[in-house]
């Protein structure tokens, strides 16, 4: 807890010029009151219950909301003061634990305008940005960065791998107003660039002239057949030829089998299809690049990076294992505030996690040796038994040789 209150000092020290839209740290049962669960039909939507999971660093600090039920749909939201990201940085961040060692669901944020409707949130419930891991399998595990624009959703042009293993995640969308955007994990850069060169927010800026096309007599190959190669006389042998070291067997009978014939070997003399050697092309004028000219239906947008309202976060997911613990929700203008709380807040968690799991598992492996012991032991004892039972079962041979 102490590492927590070490961060809401920082955040005092930087809130005169920092603006926080939105915080949620899931410390208690209070946020039940705030966020909504969706009703949209046609779902089976799961709950999601307050904990920190089988390890942790901090009890009450690492508290976070996870999925309870396996293979459902999970929509949750709570909106916030609207507000716009316009001439301003827009951070989003939150930390993610897949603690059940996740096969195939999401563990991702959408961010949405005011135009939500809570209680029916669905897939296809319009949003402005989606962000986070999602992993499917062994081919997808990627870091969705999502921007609606135009009524379009628009997929980052990269692969950006996410974290698959069972320790708490900080993951953070950091969206400049010079259009230009960073990926972070766990406080580190995973990608950035330019929003414009990244998605396909806009048509190209170039096209293939139309009215341009490759001359007829254009020559690209850079070699050619020499004309002056000649085929040598005796190139020519067939592929396969009969065994001349097969004999015909002595219970051959050509009424009965037919002639006989040898088998086929492969020629080693055979020497495949002839073809003349290459030379360079004293015609050969290179590859012809089509000609490029301004794209007429382009139009530049210096503010791909804006939202007009941000109003409402949600998770809406589906999961086939539950088990994933969400936290530590942040939207600010800041990078350094978000920074500062992965330093403060999450690393320790992240320390925590791995001392306790690297404790338990330890202790499961002595457990087990101590089982595999006393098996072994009853096992010997059994084995003891029988023979003690084996051994007084023996008959009394004097006695029946007096009979």
């Amino acid at each position: 807890m102490r590492s927590f209150c070490s961060f809401l000092l920082l955040l005092a020290i930087t809130i005169a010029t920092a603006e926080i839209y939105f915080e949620e740290k899931f410390l208690d049962d209070s946020w039940e009151k705030n966020w909504v669960y969706s009703e949209h039909p046609g779902k089976e939507f799961g709950k999601f219950i307050l904990g920190h999971g089988k390890f942790w660093n901090d009890p009450e600090n690492d508290k976070g909301i996870q999925t309870s039920q396996d293979a459902r749909f999970y929509a949750l939201s709570r909106k916030f003061k609207p507000f716009s990201n316009k001439d301003k940085t827009l951070v989003i961040q939150f930390t993610v634990k897949h603690e059940q060692n996740i096969d195939c669901g999401g563990g991702y944020v959408k961010i949405f305008d005011c135009s939500l409707d809570q209680k029916d949130m669905h897939g296809d419930s319009p949003y402005q940005i989606m962000f986070g891991p999602d992993i499917c399998g062994p081919g997808t595990k990627k870091v969705h960065v999502i921007f609606s624009y135009k009524g379009k959703n628009l997929l980052i042009n990269k692969d950006i791998r996410c974290k698959d293993d069972i320790y708490t995640h900080l993951y953070t969308l950091i969206v400049k107003p010079d259009n230009t955007y960073k990926v972070l994990i766990d406080n580190e850069e995973v990608e950035s660039g330019e929003l414009e060169a990244d998605w396909d927010f806009l048509p190209p800026k170039k096209i293939k002239d139309p009215s341009q096309s490759k001359p007829e007599d254009w020559d690209d190959k850079p070699t050619i057949p020499d004309p002056d190669d000649q085929k040598p006389e005796d190139w020519d042998k067939p592929e396969h030829i009969p065994d001349p070291e097969a004999t015909k067997p002595e219970d051959w009978d050509d009424e009965m089998d037919g002639e006989w014939e040898a088998p086929m070997i492969d020629n080693p003399e055979y020497k495949g299809e002839w073809k003349p050697k290459q030379i360079d092309n004293p015609n050969y004028k290179g590859p012809w690049i089509h000609p490029e000219i301004d794209n007429p239906e382009y139009t530049p947008d210096p503010e791909l990076y804006k939202r007009d309202e941000i109003c409402a976060i949600g998770f809406d997911l589906w999961q086939v294992r539950s088990g994933t613990i969400f936290d530590n929700v942040l939207i600010t203008d800041d990078p350094e505030v978000a920074r500062k709380f992965g330093e403060e807040v999450w690393k320790p968690t992240l320390e925590g996690e791995k001392k306790m799991k690297e404790t338990q598992d330890e202790e499961e492996r002595k457990q087990r040796q101590k089982e595999s012991k006393e098996n072994e032991d009853n096992k010997d004892d059994d084995d003891d038994e029988d023979a003690d039972e084996e051994e007084n079962n023996v008959p009394d041979t004097e006695e029946h040789d007096e009979l």
